[in-house]
């Protein structure tokens, strides 16, 4: 009986998420004009650098993988704004005085973002077949590369909860969130290889989660990149930090209201 109320509990909560999404679109129109830009814009002009080595496929096919995982960070890492938008509002109150569990908020939170993540996926898969870039579309390919985006989708919201209530603020949380962005993104194999980095940068790689998101979405994505050591090992690392990270985030979460 606690496992089922546990996944109905979560389910519920994912449900209401999805519910005010469905309603409310604009969040999603705006960050799919992203990905577009950068794979349009900044890719068709670092294609033209030939200094940077992105093996046997072009230039845009080595950064379509890093710019899903740029869109999936962008979207989850500002999702603790809303977290606070509902402690404002009284909502997260609401929450905390029910017998739900709170892992179950948390979790049914992360899976929200993950859906997401997931129409981000659908915008590049798009794009990529508008632009004929050479990808993997066969079905268990791209299963898994949703599976991958949810699980990343998941584990940067459910950081962007942590921050929500560290910080316990919008203007705070929002000052936050821009100084981590373009760390993370730039510290990761995104758009350049690790092989272009300094020795310190290539440290701080190791220790990003996104660097490892990158990697095995590349693995599913380019053709000829398919490693599965490569892709069990990334996926096993970003498992296991987004249950540390919702291990956390359940101990955090009745603090955003104090």
């Amino acid at each position: 009986m606690g496992i089922s109320k546990f996944f109905l509990e979560t389910a519920a909560v994912a449900d209401v998420e999805l519910r005010k999404l469905i309603r409310d679109p604009t969040e999603l129109v705006s960050r799919a004009v992203q990905p577009v830009l950068w794979l349009t814009v900044f890719g068709q002009v670092m294609a033209q650098v030939r200094g940077i080595h992105s093996g046997p496929g072009s230039y845009l096919v080595f950064i379509t993988p890093g710019i899903l995982a740029q869109s999936v960070l962008f979207s989850a890492i500002f999702y603790g704004i809303a977290v606070i938008w509902e402690r404002d509002l009284g909502v997260v109150h609401k929450q905390l005085v029910s017998p739900a569990y709170r892992s179950a908020l948390v979790l049914g939170k992360a899976l929200s973002a993950g859906f997401r993540g997931l129409v981000q996926c659908g915008v590049i898969y798009a794009l990529a077949a508008l632009m004929h870039l050479t990808l993997r579309y066969e079905p268990l390919s791209v299963v898994a590369v949703l599976f991958t985006v949810m699980l990343g989708s998941a584990l940067f919201s459910t950081f962007s909860l942590i921050i929500a209530c560290i910080v316990k603020t919008r203007e705070r949380f929002m000052g936050v969130g821009q100084v981590l962005t373009m760390p993370l993104f730039f510290a990761s194999s995104a758009i350049y290889p690790l092989d272009l980095m300094p020795g310190w940068l290539k440290m701080v790689a190791r220790f990003n989660p996104l660097t490892y998101l990158v990697d095995a979405l590349r693995s599913l994505m380019v053709p000829g990149e398919w490693v599965l050591a490569a892709v069990v090992t990334d996926l096993g690392i970003l498992t296991a930090t987004a249950l540390l990270l919702m291990a956390i985030a359940v101990r955090l979460y009745p603090t955003l209201v104090q």
